[in-house]
């Protein structure tokens, strides 16, 4: 059977974790494969972790055929909403995917638009129901605040991959990644080889930095006001150690899906 793997396409299913890839590979072995394979002629588009399993290990597996796709954008939204539904997906692939459905709505509605307009509303409803205009909306189909999302598109255009390597291992939270993002990159990858603590570090002097380049205001004293940036300071270290806090969390109940069940 010629099975074809489209590489952007492979992209939009999140790699595993050496944990999740073992519980996922010792799960085919002891009970095979029993979902079988999504295929759109034979260009691969549901299974990519399953179908390499089986491939190293000589594993059978079924597939079915999704003929529903007009084009391979059909597809990428098929997949979207797809992983979009699935528990064990991360607060920071959920906003990358959820981007990535709006850019694929807003260049298809742009190309419409280009060759001829539209006849009526309903015609053009089809690319935005749900509406897909507004950061809230990618917010909410995502699952996230519009300020995760803000923070999610500064990490795709600053970050450098190494930092996005260590959102997805959970070494990170997105706010802090948004912060040390600003960084040139070869800090940004030193910070990432540095591990947790100097992530962290590193975004602390960034704030720090913020902070000090900030104009200081003056009391009727004429004495600086720190208190209020000093402040200001704490709760976003707090919410700093919130943000790591939860995307631990996010790892540990990933890594027990895992366990639990076979992923995709």
């Amino acid at each position: 059977m010629n099975i074809a793997i489209h590489n952007e396409l492979r992209s939009f299913v999140d790699p595993l974790t050496e944990i999740e890839y073992a519980a996922l590979e010792k799960s085919l072995l002891a009970e095979g494969c029993r979902d079988a394979l999504v295929l759109w002629n034979d260009v691969l588009i549901d299974g990519h972790n399953r179908y390499a399993i089986c491939q190293k290990h000589g594993i059978p597996f079924r597939t079915v055929q999704n003929d529903s796709f007009g084009s391979i954008d059909d597809v990428k939204l098929w997949m979207i909403d797809n992983h979009l539904a699935r528990r064990s997906v991360s607060d920071f692939q959920r906003g990358l995917l959820a981007i990535r459905k709006k850019q694929i709505v807003a260049a298809r509605k742009a190309q419409r638009a280009s060759e001829s307009p539209p006849e009526s509303e309903g015609a053009e409803q089809e690319d935005t129901s749900p509406p897909w205009n507004t950061r809230e909306d990618i917010a909410r189909a995502a699952r996230v605040s519009p300020n995760t999302i803000s923070q999610i598109e500064r990490i795709e255009k600053m970050a450098a991959p190494q930092l996005v390597e260590a959102i997805r291992r959970g070494d990170i939270s997105i706010n802090a990644a948004a912060t040390v993002a600003q960084l040139p990159e070869p800090a940004q990858v030193a910070a990432a080889a540095g591990g947790r603590k100097q992530l962290q570090e590193a975004a602390r002097q960034v704030r720090e930095q913020r902070a000090a380049s900030r104009p200081r205001k003056e009391g009727d004293d004429g004495e600086p006001v720190d208190t209020a940036a000093r402040m200001r300071a704490e709760i976003a270290a707090l919410k700093d150690r919130v943000a790591t806090l939860l995307t631990e969390n996010e790892v540990l109940k990933q890594r027990l899906a895992a366990l639990g069940g076979e992923s995709a």
